[in-house]
């Protein structure tokens, strides 16, 4: 993973538009990490993933069963009396 302030972002887009095709670019902000500049094949790869892990905990609760009213109900009490 490459880390670049803004500033030579700014100055070497085309530079750090290629780095990004093969690995992440962290730019940093004054001296923080503020974004990731990622390829479009990296970004959907992780975009794929996180669909996959929801759809599977979809699936999950599907083969699990859905809550009916009164259990949410007890479930959201329990919960607001744990709080209190």
């Amino acid at each position: 993973m490459l880390n670049v302030a803004a500033t030579e972002v700014k100055q070497r887009l085309g530079q750090y538009l290629e780095s990004a095709l093969t690995e992440p670019v962290v730019i940093e902000k004054s001296g923080r990490p503020a974004v990731v500049m990622l390829s479009i094949a990296e970004y959907e790869r992780l975009q794929a993933m996180e669909d996959a892990w929801w759809g599977e905990r979809a699936r999950q609760a599907m083969e699990e069963g859905f809550a009916g009213p009164e259990e949410t109900l007890r479930q959201l009490q329990e919960r607001l009396n744990a709080e209190a």
